[in-house]
């Protein structure tokens, strides 16, 4: 069963969420706060995927994000901002959260995130087996992509990448030289299902072109072909 953490200060949304992600199969774990949340999370076993409220006291919902990206790149975040907060979205997603949804929100579509989410979330020892034919490491130029291990390696130095990274990385392998439009990474990425907004594309390479171009602002490795896409060049 997925365990996932809902963090969230309002009392009465906080039960309503962890009652409807339970009816939908799902463990869930709460927390009034972000200090709550850390503490729970030592405690207990790893969740799958965690949803933050970006309003809390003390710790907001974008600082505990950071701090538990730092120590997980496995989980999944979703981060919950008012309509409107179009900054902290982006700041959100700059920072390891791998999808948003504004409030207010139907429960239906946060557990479609949620489910689509927690279907990329590869814990340790958890996968099953690949075909013997099918490689588990990906090959292009200097970077090796483990399947297994979920580690991208540049020259042999390994870079830690969140799932949704790891994920575009899998389809710039499986797509060399190829120009993909932005609606089919999403689509590839997030789901045929997926409801927000496609610039979580563009936030997601920003972040990629951080971690394994030697000049970021000058990308020899995530081209963009503009008013389309991006295209992989090993």
């Amino acid at each position: 069963m997925k365990r996932v953490l809902v963090v969230e200060d309002e009392a009465s949304i906080r039960e309503m969420v962890a009652l409807n992600l339970k009816m939908a199969g799902l463990e869930v774990i709460e927390a009034p706060s972000a200090e709550r949340a850390l503490e729970l999370m030592h405690e207990e076993k790893p969740c799958d995927a965690a949803l933050l409220d970006i309003m809390l006291p003390g710790m907001d919902g974008l600082s505990l994000c950071e701090t538990i990206r730092r120590d997980d790149s496995d989980i999944g975040i979703i981060i919950v901002s008012a309509k409107g907060q179009e900054s902290d979205k982006i700041r959100g997603l700059s920072i390891g959260a791998d999808d948003y949804i504004t409030k207010p929100f139907s429960v239906s579509e946060l557990i479609a995130r949620l489910e689509a989410l927690t279907r990329r979330i590869h814990r340790g020892g958890s996968n099953a087996a690949k075909p013997a034919e099918e490689p588990e490491q990906l090959v292009s130029g200097p970077f090796v992509l483990d399947e297994k291990s979920r580690i991208l390696y540049k020259s042999g130095t390994p870079i830690d990448l969140t799932q949704v990274e790891f994920q575009i990385m899998e389809l710039f392998f499986r797509n060399p030289a190829t120009a993909l439009v932005r609606e089919k990474i999403l689509e590839g990425v997030w789901g045929k299902n997926y409801f927000g907004d496609v610039k979580i594309v563009d936030v997601n390479i920003r972040r990629l072109r951080m971690k394994i171009e030697d000049e970021p602002s000058s990308p020899q490795h995530i081209l963009t072909v503009w008013g389309y896409g991006y295209r992989w060049n090993a």
